[in-house]
């Protein structure tokens, strides 16, 4: 049997990094992020939930602001999906509008 090989989690060209109920979407190496939190979910069956409320943050990058000065833009979402797909426009906006 061959060995599966560790591929790092991608949406739409960009890395996904989870720890707990946090979501880290972009690379750190660029001037913006976005946090996604899971608020709240909804068990689906016995091994598996389904988000029902996330937060999502568009955050600057830079070390010398404060956390709280970093935060662009928020807004809460109602699913996983809605909350990835205005992720994906906020990034993707931010780091091409230079």
């Amino acid at each position: 049997m061959a060995e599966a090989t560790k591929l790092p989690l991608e949406y739409k060209g960009y890395p996904l990094v989870r720890k707990d109920n946090m979501i880290y979407y972009g690379k750190m190496s660029d001037p913006y992020i976005i946090q996604l939190q899971i608020m709240g979910s909804i068990p689906v069956d016995e091994e598996m939930t389904m988000a029902t409320k996330v937060s999502v943050q568009l955050q600057s990058t830079d070390q010398n602001q404060r956390s709280r000065d970093r935060v662009v833009r928020s807004s809460e979402k109602n699913s996983l999906y809605a909350a990835m797909d205005l992720a994906y426009v906020w990034l993707n906006r931010a780091l091409n509008a230079r």
